[in-house]
């Protein structure tokens, strides 16, 4: 037993083990240290949830930085590709909170001539907020070779980029058990584990499987406003039992729902993103005014999914491209597609005419007649 604890690569990929330690370091407001390449170390926290001690030392910092992507600079007129890194030494935490959350953050107008390239370990560490479901805006101070605290959980550019690729490769099937549902009685429901954050994905197999063909499936990005309270912000909801009931019609197939709500953004983001579209931001400007991508989802762990329950050729239930485009390269062969039309109404008109217009889905005019219901 000695020897098993002694060799972590025995029990989990160390890289992977590290990005899973940190995320919830990083959720409960402390930090965590990121090198890179040459060694160089970079001590980061999320902006948006450091402990208040910890932040009102960081502020005091001469070197202290805030890095920003460059989805939510461009929206105040900064010409950003890449992250950019600005110096917030002594600010306070008001002008800190507007500078990562307001639509209009005019206290960083004055400071982005002087704005530096992030270093890739800040780069990094944006990606593993949004991993760990938290706005992506670190504060971050370059820590001497030999300041690092054992007692802070260290990980490397590498363990973070590459991480969504390998938890993919991990997942296995962890149970799968009968649940009739009210339009497929026949349906089994398949829990695997091992996704990002180690985050349980699910999926439901209604009917006879049948993979000698293409195999009717959806993949669903999990929403619990649309799923489960049937708002009608979105038609999620509705595309959702669609789906059931269309696989179940044509004798089985598959339900891949996955953990990625607000477009991979997470729920908490999800309602901030909500408040924008309540001032007037579609959903695509929403998602990178608070620096993410207009889409987050990744759909390597689908691929993986269709793979454990024996699926290589698929009819996709989609109306996103993106879907089609993610589940080919990832060797999955998709034979054909069906749009999967939800309500219009007047809270979701606009919803889904962005969709249409920015991210290319497959709405015809006749699915985005407006409607005062």
């Amino acid at each position: 037993m000695a020897s098993l604890l002694a060799d972590n690569s025995s029990l989990s990929d160390e890289g992977s083990l590290a990005v899973e330690r940190a995320i919830p370091e990083l959720r409960r407001g402390r930090p965590v240290v990121i090198r890179g390449a040459s060694g160089a170390a970079l001590l980061v926290v999320a902006a948006e949830s450091a402990e208040p001690a910890l932040l009102t030392q960081l502020l005091e910092q001469q070197d202290i930085r805030l890095i920003l992507p460059a989805e939510r600079l461009q929206h105040i007129g900064f010409a950003a590709e890449r992250p950019q890194a600005i110096s917030v030494a002594g600010w306070s935490e008001a002008r800190l909170k507007e500078a990562v959350l307001a639509p209009t953050p005019t206290s960083l107008v004055p400071l982005l001539a002087n704005v530096d390239i992030a270093l890739p370990q800040a780069e990094a560490g944006l990606t593993l907020l949004k991993l760990a479901h938290l706005l992506p805006a670190a504060l971050a101070v370059a820590l001497p070779p030999m300041g690092v605290s054992s007692t802070l959980v260290a990980l490397t550019t590498v363990d973070i980029t590459g991480y969504q690729d390998r938890s993919a490769a991990a997942l296995t099937i962890a149970t799968r058990t009968p649940v009739p549902l009210s339009e497929a009685v026949d349906s089994e429901f398949v829990v695997f584990h091992g996704g990002d954050g180690e985050r349980d994905q699910l999926a439901i197999v209604i009917g006879e499987l049948d993979t000698t063909g293409p195999v009717p499936v959806r993949l669903h990005s999990a929403c619990l406003t649309g799923d489960l309270f049937g708002s009608l912000k979105c038609d999620c909801g509705d595309q959702l039992r669609r789906a059931v009931q269309d696989i179940s019609e044509f004798g089985g197939g598959v339900i891949l729902y996955l953990d990625q709500e607000g477009r991979g953004i997470g729920l908490r983001s999800k309602m901030r993103a909500y408040s924008l579209q309540a001032a007037q931001h579609d959903t695509v400007d929403a998602n990178t005014l608070l620096g993410y991508a207009p889409d987050e989802r990744r759909y390597k762990v689908a691929s993986r999914m269709l793979d454990l329950l024996g699926v290589t050729e698929v009819t996709l239930l989609t109306n996103n491209p993106e879907k089609i485009r993610a589940l080919t390269s990832s060797g999955i062969d998709v034979v054909s597609t069906r749009r999967v039309l939800g309500q219009v109404n007047a809270h979701n008109w606009g919803y889904l005419a962005t969709k249409a217009a920015r991210s290319g889905h497959l709405l015809d005019a006749l699915s985005l007649t407006k409607s005062d219901g």
